[in-house]
C-alpha cells in the first residue's frame, strides 16, 4: 500500500504507517548477501559487467536463477533485452572488482579480468562460481526489473566468497 505522498505504507495491526525509504534500505542491509558480476556481450557496447547482490536461485527443474536491475540503470535495455548473460560469484579477494563495476559509467568489462564464456558472455577469471544463462523472463518489480535466467552451464571452485553486509564487504569467519 502507498500513502498519499507516494511512500510505502505498511499495515500494522490495522493502522496505516508511512515507511521511510532510507530506514527500509538500512534494514535490508542487515541481510548478508554474496556479490556477483552480471555480464553480457552487447553488439554495440561490447562486453559489460555490473555488480549486483540480488542474485538468487529460483528453481532446480528447470535450473533458474534471478537478479534485479534498477530501472534507472544506464544499461537497463541491454540486460533486459539480451539473449544470454553470465553471473560470476566474486571471491573475498575480488572486492576491488566489485567496487569498480558498481560505478555508474564503469561497466565496460576489462579484458584482463575475463575470459569468454560459452555463449559469448564475459566470464570472470577466478570467480567462486560462474553461471551461463539464457534469458528466461523479465518481470517488473517496483523500481527494478527482475531478470530470470535459465542456467545452461555452471562451474564452481572452493574459495571464500565476497560478502556484503551493512553497507560494506565482510569475510566469513
Amino acid at each position: 500500500m502507498f500513502s498519499d505522498d507516494g511512500q510505502m505504507a505498511p499495515v500494522t495491526e490495522g493502522v496505516l504507517m508511512t515507511m521511510d525509504a532510507g530506514d527500509f534500505r538500512q534494514a535490508l542491509g542487515r541481510f548478508a548477501t554474496g556479490v556477483c558480476l552480471v555480464t553480457v556481450e552487447d553488439p554495440g557496447l561490447g562486453p559489460l559487467a555490473t555488480t549486483v547482490n540480488s542474485f538468487s536461485s529460483v528453481s532446480l527443474d528447470p535450473p533458474l536463477v534471478l537478479w534485479s536491475i534498477q530501472n534507472s540503470s544506464d544499461h537497463l535495455a541491454v540486460y533486459t533485452g539480451c539473449q544470454h548473460f553470465g553471473i560470476s560469484v566474486l571471491s573475498s579477494e575480488q572486492g576491488a572488482l566489485s567496487s569498480q563495476y558498481a560505478q555508474r559509467g564503469g561497466h565496460s568489462a576489462q579484458a584482463e579480468h575475463f575470459t569468454t564464456g560459452p555463449q559469448g558472455e564475459p566470464e570472470l577469471i577466478d570467480a567462486v562460481a560462474h553461471f551461463t544463462c539464457a534469458a528466461y523472463a523479465v518481470h517488473p518489480g517496483g523500481d527494478h526489473q527482475i531478470i530470470v535466467g535459465e542456467v545452461l552451464r555452471f562451474e564452481s571452485r572452493e574459495a571464500a566468497p565476497l560478502i556484503f553486509y551493512n553497507g560494506g564487504y565482510r569475510a566469513l569467519s
